[in-house]
């Protein structure tokens, strides 16, 4: 029998997501430096990196990425921030993920697959040549 999660610390959680939801880059990194794991995730499996990246944060995405955020991770609908950052177009989260090691192919559907399914070639473009 587990025991109940103390409301302090589920507040910080609430928060922290908040934050990644927001981009506040530097709060969000300073909590990381504390101590709060940077691939923490919700009840629905959304790291911090897949919030940040869906609200298109890629200054917040840089520094969960420098902080050793795993940039393939998917949450529990098997999404990954790069996937999210594609449909929601946010080309500097794109490049971001991308310079950082994620996979196109990573995930279901990938990021490959959501450009695809969602007609961004934009977006497709981005992720083969992120500088361009």
């Amino acid at each position: 029998m587990s025991e109940p999660i103390d409301p302090g610390v589920i507040e910080l959680a609430q928060r922290v997501f908040g934050l990644a939801r927001a981009g506040e880059a530097e709060e969000l990194a300073a909590y990381a430096d504390a101590g709060v794991p940077v691939n923490l995730t919700n009840e629905k499996g959304d790291t911090l990196l897949i919030l940040a990246a869906y609200h298109g944060h890629p200054e917040a995405v840089a520094a969960l990425l420098e902080r050793g955020a795993e940039p393939d991770r998917a949450n529990d609908r098997g999404q990954t921030a790069l996937a999210a950052a594609v449909f929601k177009q946010s080309a500097d989260t794109v490049r971001a993920l991308v310079a950082a090691g994620a996979d196109p192919d990573a995930g279901g559907p990938s990021a490959r697959a959501t450009a695809q399914f969602f007609e961004l070639p934009e977006m497709a473009a981005l992720l083969d040549h992120p500088a361009g």
